[in-house]
């Protein structure tokens, strides 16, 4: 039996990834968010338009995506209610924000040199990838109390870096799931998974290799051109 439902939000389980950019000061700003999704080689951020992670995008057009274990949950909340912007919007102030301008250290974060993009990468965090934005798309344009409030940030993984851990033996270039224990937020809680699939997807009996696009193909040094 179903009921008709209104939830505040619908964020029935995505995972947790932390987003480096650079200041104008070059100064890192490091935030957490929990609406983003890949497609291949590319991955779409979704972004409220209030704090600088947005803005730091759009002006620098490169990022790194972070993407935390389950038992990094306690550093990652520790930034759930900070904002780089020293002028704190009162929507946020209404909700606890706080105004901090090093959020590495609050976090207990280690900044890590990237290879590609100014903005450093999170050294505790298993998978990194060094990004460049591609698009920016406004959200809910058409709905006038909440037009500019939101943006779609369209990104182009240029390259990967991951954990010794969690890839697959003999291969490096495959992430074993049964190692990897990706940090997820369901309706504002963190979770992890469990250590083994519940079900063995058809989609998984693909050979890996026939998902490669022409974009992870692109990021290989030798074609690098960005």
């Amino acid at each position: 039996m179903h009921r008709r439902s209104e939830p505040a939000i619908l964020y029935a389980g995505t995972p947790v990834v932390l987003i480096s950019t650079t200041n104008t000061d070059r100064s890192a700003n490091l935030a957490p968010v929990s609406s983003a999704w890949w497609l291949g080689w590319r991955c779409v951020l979704g972004l409220g338009t209030s704090g600088r992670t947005a803005a730091n995008l759009e002006r620098g057009g490169e990022c790194v995506l972070n993407l935390p274990s389950s038992d990094l949950a306690p550093r990652v909340d520790a930034l759930a209610r900070t904002t780089s912007a020293e002028e704190v919007p009162e929507r946020k102030r209404r909700r606890g924000y706080r105004f901090d301008p090093d959020k590495f250290a609050t976090a207990g974060l280690t900044p890590q040199p990237s290879e590609l993009v100014a903005a450093p990468r999170v050294r505790e965090c298993p998978i990194q990838m060094e990004a460049a934005v591609e698009a920016v798309h406004g959200v809910a344009e058409d709905a006038p109390e909440l037009r500019g409030r939101t943006v779609a940030v369209e990104t182009r993984v240029r390259r990967v870096h991951a954990a010794e851990e969690i890839l697959a033996d003999g291969d490096p270039d495959r992430i074993d799931p049964d190692r990897w224990r990706p940090l997820i937020m369901s309706f504002q809680h963190y979770y992890g998974l469990e250590p083994h699939p519940c079900w063995t997807s058809e989609l998984a009996r693909v050979p890996k290799r026939m998902y490669r696009t022409a974009d992870s193909r692109a990021a290989r040094p030798e074609w690098d051109r960005r």
